[in-house]
């Protein structure tokens, strides 16, 4: 597995430079770079006017210093990146959404039904309770990461998402 380094907001626009002010809203992203998957912030204008190619988004305020840390992605929104990572191959987006699976499981928003061998690589099934369709059906592949491995990566998304997981 490679190493995540996810920076924490700087309270400056990626794209224009500009200094994000203390209660201001802008837009938290991650963004596939050479390196991994990487946050970046930008201020409300630059990214009306430019509309960055990001991987996912949500819109958040720059707290004031020592105010506490907000939640500022909500279930749906989780939900939103389990299911955009769900047809990524490339391993650390495997890693990732397997973690974010265990967040979600956490939080009651699936459950595990079963899981299967195929080509080698354990698949789990999983329902999102109280959908009984076929949609309320997903797979996951379980990377068999260890602990610490888990725990970073929980880490890392609890500072890209500005929570505590």
């Amino acid at each position: 597995m490679s190493d995540w380094e996810i920076n924490k907001p700087l309270g400056q626009c990626f794209g224009s430079g500009r200094k994000i002010e203390y209660g201001e809203e802008y837009f938290g992203a991650l963004v596939v770079a050479e390196e991994g998957l990487q946050r970046r912030d930008f201020c409300a204008e630059y990214w009306q006017s430019e509309k960055p190619d990001v991987f996912c988004h949500w819109k958040t305020k720059l707290p004031e210093p020592g105010q506490k840390r907000q939640l500022f992605i909500d279930d749906q929104m989780l939900m939103a990146f389990f299911e955009r990572l769900a047809r990524e191959t490339d391993q650390e987006k495997i890693d990732f959404r397997f973690v974010l699976t265990l967040i979600l499981m956490r939080k009651r928003l699936l459950k595990y039904d079963q899981s299967r061998t195929e080509d080698g690589k354990e698949i789990w099934r999983l329902r999102i309770p109280g959908d009984k369709s076929a949609e309320g059906l997903v797979e996951v592949v379980n990377p068999h990461l260890d602990a610490e491995q888990i725990e970073q990566l929980s880490s890392q998304i609890g500072e890209i998402l500005h929570t505590d997981l």
